[in-house]
C-alpha cells in the first residue's frame, strides 16, 4: 500500500503542522504500517481515500487520530537501564540532601508514550527511597497522544510489555494480574499525573521548577528550530541543580548553549551551565 507522493506530502504536512514531527522523505511505508487500523475503522480502502476524508474533516477529529497514529510510541520499562541506575545511585540521594528542608521533588517526563518510563521512575523512588513517602512528589507525565495518556492512567500492560525490562521482583510487588494483563497497583498509579501535551505548544500543567526531566528519544523527530525552542523552555524550568535526560543520540550541542553535558556513572545527562 504505497501512497502517491501527493498523498504522502499531505499527511507529512498535516503531522508537522499539528505536532512539529518531521516525517522524512522515503518513509512512505510507515503510512501503511501505522494507519491501517485507523483506515479500517473509517472504511478507507487506501491512503488516497483517507486523504479525501481528511480534506473534508472540518471537526479536526480525524486529523488528530492520524497525527496520533503517526507518532512513535516505542517504549519499555527501565529502557537502557543506566539512567535509572544513575537516578538510584547518584541523583536522587543528592537531591534528597539538597531538598531536605523543603521535602519536595518535581519530576516531568515529556513524550512518555504509554507510561512505562515514568512508572520506572516511580518504582525506583518507591523501592529504594522509603523516606520519600512523606515528601511531596510532583510527578507529571505528558504525551501528545490521548490514547497513550489514557493507557498510562490505566496502568495496564500486556505480558509482552512487562517482560520487556521489568524485573520479576517488581512485577510481583507492584502489579496485579487481571486476565491476560497486568495493572500497576493503585498506590503507584496515584504517584503520577498523566496529561495531554504537545511539546510544540503551551506547556500547561508542567511544574514551574523541575528537579528531573526525562525527554528521551523525542527531539530526533523535530527540526532544529523546534529543538531549540523546546530546550530553551526546559532550561528555564530546570532548577540550577536539576538534571535533564535525553536519548543516547540526542544532544544540546549547537542547540542550547546554556545546558551542559555531564557524565554520571555510565549515564550522559545535562544541567544548566553555571
Amino acid at each position: 500500500m504505497t501512497p502517491s507522493s501527493a498523498d504522502y506530502d499531505y499527511i507529512r504536512r498535516l503531522v508537522q503542522d499539528h505536532s512539529a514531527i518531521m516525517l522524512e522523505a522515503g518513509k512512505e511505508y510507515l503510512l501503511g504500517l501505522r494507519l491501517q487500523g485507523l483506515m479500517t475503522r473509517h472504511g478507507c480502502a487506501d491512503i488516497s481515500a483517507l486523504v479525501q476524508k481528511l480534506r473534508s474533516d472540518r471537526s479536526g477529529a480525524l486529523s488528530r487520530e492520524v497525527v496520533e497514529a503517526m507518532t512513535n510510541n516505542e517504549t519499555s520499562f527501565f529502557r537502557d537501564l543506566h539512567p535509572f541506575e544513575t537516578l538510584r545511585k547518584v541523583i536522587v540521594p543528592e537531591l534528597i540532601r539538597r531538598r531536605a528542608a523543603e521535602r519536595t521533588l518535581d519530576i516531568w517526563c515529556g513524550a512518555s508514550s504509554s507510561g512505562q518510563e515514568i512508572y520506572s521512575v516511580a518504582l525506583t523512588l518507591r523501592e529504594h527511597f522509603p523516606e520519600l513517602v512523606n515528601w511531596r512528589l510532583n510527578i507529571v507525565s505528558t504525551d501528545l497522544s490521548r490514547e497513550m495518556v489514557q493507557r498510562g492512567r490505566d496502568g495496564r500492560y500486556s505480558q509482552i510489555e512487562v517482560n520487556r525490562g521489568l524485573p520479576a521482583m517488581l512485577l510481583v510487588k507492584y502489579f496485579e494480574r487481571s486476565g491476560m494483563d497486568y495493572y500497576v497497583k493503585p498506590d503507584i498509579r496515584r504517584m503520577v499525573d498523566f496529561r495531554e501535551l504537545n511539546l510544540n505548544g503551551p506547556w500547561n500543567g508542567v511544574p514551574s521548577r523541575l528537579d528531573i526531566v526525562f525527554m528521551r528519544n523525542v527531539l530526533i523527530y523535530f527540526e532544529d528550530a523546534v529543538k531549540r525552542r523546546i530546550l530553551a523552555k526546559v532550561h528555564d524550568l530546570l532548577r540550577p541543580d536539576g538534571y535533564l535526560f535525553l536519548g543516547g543520540s540526542e544532544t544540546t550541542l549547537n542547540l542550547e548553549d546554556r545546558l551542559e553535558q555531564v557524565q554520571l556513572e555510565r549515564t550522559r545527562c545535562f544541567r544548566r551551565r553555571h
